[in-house]
């Protein structure tokens, strides 16, 4: 089956990617001349473990190409995505639908055969059926159907979420899409993963409620974090203690500095602005925006506090700055918080993140970049561990406190324990959600 893809971004790319490695052909279709040449020169323009293996793989197979040409993409297409960006929109919290309803709106002008209008972009409910309404206007004698396939992709492990999923969602209007979108699918049905077909309204709402239960988790446990360091309980052990019940289950209970990226802020907001219109306010998800903001201002605070009530003067290290390892996604990143308020009060700070770089050199100004931990640590008054990528995960501490000015660490991933810190030298350890450093040393 031929299936064209509009967008080349990290949701576009990573699914015309895995499509054409089912064995379809897939044109990938971007506006940008520049990033087409790149891509048909083999090079991703993101960063996503095994991407550029499995598309160059693809691309010599013939099965996967790149342009920046519509009507190419449609000549023989049964199926068309649209997996553009909907980001929130400025003042009001909704999703920004105008690259979509633009999308949908060219392919209308550009399609001259049946042919299935797949939205991948996660987008409001009843935004399918604008999609409908658009290109029926556009042009009312194109024979169509238009589907709903929300993507549920980690970042990171994009790749084997995709071949290897845990559901499958699938939203249509009648049996002539949903056989198009069967046989798209036809390697996952063969292998027995679940694909769950039902109306679009009930598709759209899937991705919504997936990803704010998920943001719920995560900021759930993050507040009962902040008790435990008033009460003297661990949250380690709290939250293995929770996620052994199955009904909970151990994922996203992690306490940490606050979710980010390019899912959770956006689709909380605009999932919580879908209730107001609606007469229905969504008061667990507009609390969990909430309290996940408080949450990253409350780790500026712990940073304040080692470093005894100012920033100015100080020489501060920042390990990891994207929002979660194995990307290079800056989106919402806890740092892009905190790292403006380390700059803002007078700090100089070092940052090293194995990916971040590239994104990261605009947003974070101010800045100054090195390439390893020990560098940043270099006469430092404070270092903070923000991301917990693996080349953090087994640093030698006696050597980063030696090279300190102040051996401090705020370490808001709780990758190590404080009595390793207090055995390597540091004299100061803070992290989220367990016992101050005294306490723990003196355990």
């Amino acid at each position: 089956m031929k299936i064209a893809m509009i967008g080349t971004g990290y949701v576009g790319l990573v699914s015309g990617v895995c499509f054409s490695d089912f064995g379809h052909e897939v044109v990938c279709v971007d506006k940008d001349p520049a990033k087409i040449d790149k891509l048909n020169a083999g090079q991703v323009p993101i960063y996503e473990p095994g991407l550029d293996q499995l598309m160059a793989r693809n691309v010599e197979a013939g099965r996967l190409s790149f342009t920046i040409d519509l009507a190419e993409a449609l000549d023989g297409a049964e199926a068309v995505f649209i997996a553009v960006g909907t980001p929130t929109r400025r003042g009001d919290g909704h999703a920004d639908l105008t690259y979509v309803m633009a999308a949908a709106e060219e392919i209308a002008r550009t399609a001259n055969d049946y042919v299935v209008i797949v939205t991948k972009s996660t987008v409001p409910v009843g935004t399918n059926r604008q999609v409908k309404q658009v290109v029926r206007k556009a042009n009312p004698d194109l024979e169509f159907d238009v589907a709903s396939n929300p993507e549920f992709l980690r970042e990171g492990a994009a790749i084997d979420d995709f071949m290897k999923p845990d559901r499958v969602v699938v939203g249509v209007q009648n049996d002539r899409a949903a056989e198009v979108m069967a046989e798209i699918y036809r390697p996952l049905y063969l292998r027995e993963f679940p694909i769950i077909t039902t109306d679009l309204e009930s598709a759209e709402m899937i991705k919504y409620a997936a990803n704010a239960f998920l943001a719920t988790k995560i900021t759930f446990i993050n507040e009962i974090a902040a008790l435990c360091e008033k009460v003297g309980a661990d949250i380690k052990q709290v939250s293995k203690g929770m996620g052994l019940d199955g009904r909970i289950g151990n994922k996203f209970l992690h306490a940490g500095p606050g979710y980010g990226g390019s899912c959770f802020p956006k689709d909380t907001k605009a999932l919580a602005r879908i209730g107001q219109d609606h007469s229905m306010p969504l008061e667990i998800t507009e609390t969990v925006i909430a309290v996940n903001e408080a949450t990253k201002r409350r780790m500026i605070d712990k940073l304040l506090d080692l470093c005894g009530g100012s920033f100015n003067g100080k020489t501060i290290g920042v390990l990891g700055v994207t929002f979660k390892p194995n990307t290079d996604d800056m989106r919402d990143a806890p740092s892009l918080t905190i790292v403006p308020a380390l700059v803002g009060g007078g700090a100089k700070v070092r940052v090293t993140d194995p990916q971040g770089r590239h994104e990261g050199e605009a947003l974070l100004p101010g800045v100054h970049w090195v390439e390893n931990a020990y560098k940043a640590a270099h006469q430092a008054d404070l270092v903070v561990i923000l991301t917990e990528w693996n080349e953090f995960r087994a640093l030698d501490l006696k050597r980063l406190a030696r090279k300190m000015a102040t051996p401090h660490m705020a370490d808001l991933r709780n990758i190590y324990h404080p009595k390793d810190a207090k055995r390597a030298g540091f004299t100061a350890y803070e992290s989220v959600g367990r016992v101050g450093f005294a306490e723990a040393a003196e355990g």
